[in-house]
Order: C-alpha cells, then sequence, then structure tokens
C-alpha cells in the first residue's frame, strides 16, 4: 500500500493498539531527550527521572482508585498477566493448586496459565453463555478450598461482553483465593475501580488506552503474595526490576490522565455510534445476527456475523 493510499485508511482496529494521543507524546518527548536519566541515580537528572515516573504512578493509581505505591510499571499487559498469575502462583500454599478462569481469555492469560497446567496445576475453565457473558451461578459453584486464584477478564477483547468480575471476586473472598482481572481493554473505555471489583490483581496496557506500545502496569492489592519473574534489583518493589522505562511510563501517566478526564464524554459518543451502526445493518441485512450484548457491553465494540457473506459483502450499507 503506497502512502497516499495509506493516509486516506479510515482507522477502525482501536482493539489493537490505539493511536499514540498527541498530550501523550508530548509527555514522553523530554525523556527520549535531555532528560535521559536513570530513576535510581542520585543526581539532579536522576532525580528529575524519578519524578517524572512517580507522577505517572499517581495518575495510573487515580484512574483505577488505587494507591500510588500498589501500581507495579511493567512493559505491557501480557507481562503484567504473567506477573500476576505465575507471580501467586509461586507463593501459593501446597494445598492450592487449581485456578478457575474463563474459556475466552486472552493468550496472554492462556498461555502462562497452560504453562502452570502443564507443570501439575489444574485449570478449572468457564464457559459462556450464548449472550458472551459468564454464568455467574456456574463460576461460583466452581470455586473452592483448593482454589488459590480466579484470573477473568474484565472485559471480552473480541464481543466486548463485561463479567461480573466484582460479584465473582466477593465469591472467592469467601473461599480465600485470590483475584485477578486483565482489564486491559476496559481501561479508558468503561470505569474501572479496583475498589469496587474487590480484585487483588489488575492488568492494564498503555497501547489500548492511547498510551504508546511497550508499556503496562499490574495493580497489586498492599499485601498480595507475589513474587517477581525476573530477577535483579529493587526497581518497583523488587517485583519487577531493571531500570525503568521512564519515557514509556511518562506516556502511560499521561494517558491514565487523559481517559479520566474524558470517559465521561467518550463512552456515550463512541456507544451511540456503534447503536446508529447496529441499527444500520440489522435494517439492511436479513439474518443478521449480534455477538456483543445489548447491555453490559463495552461502548466501541460490535462483533456480527452475517448470514452468507458471498450475498453481503459487496453491499454499500449507508445511514
Amino acid at each position: 500500500m503506497t502512502g497516499e493510499a495509506l493516509s486516506r485508511v479510515i482507522y477502525l482496529d482501536h482493539n489493537a493498539p490505539t493511536p499514540v494521543a498527541p498530550e501523550v507524546a508530548d509527555a514522553m518527548e523530554p525523556y527520549l531527550r535531555a532528560e535521559f536519566g536513570n530513576p535510581s541515580s542520585d543526581h539532579e537528572l536522576g532525580r528529575r527521572a524519578r519524578q517524572a515516573v512517580e507522577e505517572a504512578r499517581a495518575h495510573v493509581a487515580a484512574l483505577v482508585g488505587a494507591d500510588p505505591e500498589e501500581v507495579v510499571f511493567t512493559s505491557g499487559g501480557t507481562e503484567s498477566n504473567n506477573l500476576a498469575i505465575r507471580g501467586i502462583a509461586a507463593r501459593a500454599p501446597a494445598g492450592r493448586r487449581r485456578i478457575v478462569t474463563s474459556s475466552v481469555e486472552h493468550p496472554a492469560t492462556t498461555a502462562p496459565l497452560a504453562h502452570l497446567e502443564a507443570s501439575g496445576w489444574t485449570l478449572t475453565r468457564l464457559a459462556v453463555t450464548d449472550s458472551g457473558t459468564l454464568d455467574l451461578d456456574a463460576a461460583v459453584a466452581a470455586l473452592g478450598e483448593d482454589g488459590a486464584l480466579v484470573s477473568v477478564m474484565l472485559a471480552q477483547n473480541e464481543t466486548g461482553a463485561l463479567f461480573p468480575v466484582a460479584e465473582l471476586a466477593a465469591a472467592a473472598r469467601v473461599h480465600g483465593a485470590l483475584v485477578h482481572s486483565d482489564a486491559a481493554q476496559a481501561i479508558g473505555k468503561v470505569p474501572v475501580s479496583v475498589g469496587d471489583l474487590g480484585v487483588d490483581l489488575l492488568s492494564i496496557a498503555g497501547h489500548k488506552c492511547y498510551g504508546p506500545k511497550g508499556i503496562g502496569a499490574l495493580y497489586v492489592r498492599r499485601g498480595t503474595p507475589l513474587s517477581p519473574l525476573v530477577l535483579g534489583a529493587g526497581q518497583e518493589g523488587g517485583l519487577r526490576p531493571g531500570t525503568e522505562n521512564v519515557a514509556g511510563i511518562a506516556g502511560l501517566g499521561a494517558a491514565a490522565r487523559l481517559a479520566q478526564g474524558r470517559l465521561s464524554t467518550d463512552a456515550p459518543r463512541i456507544a451511540g455510534l456503534r447503536d446508529e451502526l447496529w441499527a444500520a445493518l440489522s435494517a439492511t441485512v436479513p439474518g443478521i445476527r449480534r455477538h456483543t450484548p445489548e447491555e453490559a457491553c463495552l461502548p466501541n465494540r460490535l462483533l456480527v456475523s452475517f448470514p452468507d457473506w458471498t450475498i453481503w459483502a459487496d453491499k454499500v450499507v449507508s445511514f
């Protein structure tokens, strides 16, 4: 594709990466140039870098209702999920060797879970209903005293269905299990509060909410037993050692601040566009099926299937 043709593309793949917002790029730029200090260095450049990291940590914490000390910066959602799942497994009591999850998780969750299963852990995979969400009664029934962790995404990345994480977390706590939720698709699209959800760990990916790629965060409730995946110095409370990606962290902080300010206006506007698209499609294509739930779903998601794509692929829907 030529550059001219590419410039005419209407980008509708915000479920993969969102573009970097101008405000985010502006926040990152100083730390790619003059402000090159190491946040662990005790000199002026290092102290300014440390200040940038901590300011970003406060913005990310505010977005999800956490304390800044409960935010650990990572390289993205995949690392956050691995740290949560494998880090909990490494500290789990001997009598708790089972993890409850859904059957429709992202590979960033299913891969570390499969790794644990291959090493002797038991996985209970919960099916979804016809409407694309979890059957809460079945999920609660799957809990038991041998469960170490419940790991269920907050929003399904294909259908956009919001899962009943808060209700499941409350039930899991009765059985003594910890709760992790991959919120990569939900952050910046719907309000997310770790207090309301009752989770112990929550994963965030910067490139899903107008931040840069290669940066993410893991909320870790204070007191949660967690082992690091990588060994080294004491950065990020010892849970993610290595010199911090200051520019990426500054970008994630700016994206979090932006999301918090825009959420109340962006969500209803985008939901209205989605509903307008569905109305046009459903009025034009007989037999079309909607897989995104009518309620309890992300505002920017519409998954549909057509009865016969060979018939309808060349038709233009105007609305």
